[in-house]
């Protein structure tokens, strides 16, 4: 080991200053010209002749040369004259086209500025080729839950209940806590107008419809994505970089139904439960808030709430929480699946996970409530 680093330092490229000599020595290529550079650089001789011997010089090719060459004019430039000396043929030519050839940074052609159109036109193409991708995700989760859900005992159910923990039982806490305080401030702006008018016993109406049909499922969805979605996109991502989903295809094994449909099914059966433990919260939420404020009982708003809200009104809010799941899981794993080369390209996707999740529930939300108003539910 000792002897293999020695071998590599008498071969790396050199220079030894003795007076207006300058002497090189070793190999001037492109991989051992670092120390070399580092002391052409922090060259300062007096103003005089100089001469660079080359005489030492092993080997060198485009890169030593283009060094020298830079040496030179930069020296001449410092009033010195400066001459090679020592050079054999091969090198005399390398240093020619180095200076026949050479040409400072300002000469360098700047790249061309593509302009609005073409931007627009390439922003536009990359859009819809992530579109027919995550269209073509989207068929590969399909088949193969098709395919799993035609024989169950292929679904590794182990790996489906550590996802439902994590995804449900752990994300309690911070959604029966927004959930509540949701409730407290849908009650709190609802029933300063109702107070005016004498109606405050109608906030049991205010505080059911709203939670249970819009934001109780859509609140658990958007903490979700933000949670649970994310760590899919950085699980699956960091997979990809450290090359385990390779190592996987190599063995015969799919990591969509290794990684990705335990995640679904886990996500499927939590997130309905998500909604109705928030529905809980919310209405408790808004209770506390109706009795401190509007002295309406406990007993007096579960009397109204249930004369106001009907059953169809809480399946409707439970009902979405599936397809948001689907959305969230989805995305999680497509957005992990696209990390390439390092962990900054897990964080962005792991970003653009959450915003896609976020936007694309939003969008199906709002779909739902034109469907369900269409059809009078």
């Amino acid at each position: 080991m000792r002897s293999g680093s020695n071998k590599s330092t008498q071969s790396a490229a050199s220079v030894r200053v003795a007076g207006p000599h300058i002497e090189c020595s070793g190999r001037w290529t492109a991989l051992r010209l670092a120390a070399a550079e580092r002391q052409l650089r922090s060259l300062r001789p007096p103003p005089g002749e100089l001469q660079i011997d080359l005489a030492g010089v092993q080997r060198i090719d485009t890169a030593g040369a283009w060094l020298l060459h830079r040496t030179r004019e930069r020296l001449q430039q410092r009033g010195n004259s400066v001459s090679f000396s020592g050079q054999g043929e091969e090198t005399d030519e390398l240093l020619q086209l180095a200076a026949e050839q050479g040409c400072e940074p300002g000469n360098v052609p700047r790249p061309r500025d593509p302009g609005f159109l073409e931007n627009l036109g390439r922003d536009s193409l990359e859009v819809l080729h992530e579109q027919v991708s995550f269209l073509s995700f989207i068929g590969h989760i399909t088949f193969s839950a098709l395919r799993v859900l035609l024989t169950p005992a292929r679904l590794r159910w182990r790996q489906v209940v550590q996802d439902a923990e994590e995804a449900g039982f752990d994300a309690l806490p911070i959604v029966g806590l927004l959930s509540f305080l949701i409730g407290v401030v849908i009650a709190y702006q609802g029933g300063v107008v109702l107070q005016q008018y004498g109606a405050g016993i109608f906030i049991a109406d205010l505080v059911g419809l709203a939670m249970l049909r819009e934001l109780s499922p859509l609140v658990t969805a958007i903490i979700v994505a933000g949670r649970t979605g994310s760590a899919y996109t950085a699980q699956i991502g960091t997979m990809k970089v450290t090359e385990e989903v390779d190592a996987m295809r190599t063995m015969g094994i799919m990591p969509i139904g290794l990684l990705v449909l335990p995640k679904l099914f886990a996500l499927i059966l939590m997130l309905p439960l998500l909604t109705v433990f928030a529905d809980i919260m919310g209405l408790l939420g808004g209770m506390v808030m109706a009795g401190s404020m509007l002295d309406v009982s406990f007993q007096n708003f579960v009397d109204r709430l249930t004369q106001s809200v009907r059953l169809q009104d809480y399946l409707v809010g439970v009902g979405k929480a599936p397809v948001f799941a689907a959305i969230i899981a989805s995305v999680g794993c497509y957005q992990g699946f696209r990390v390439s080369g390092s962990a900054e390209s897990v964080g962005r996707h792991t970003t653009i996970s959450v915003v896609q999740s976020i936007f694309l529930v939003i969008v199906v939300d709002a779909i739902f409530s034109i469907v369900f108003s269409r059809l009078d539910i």
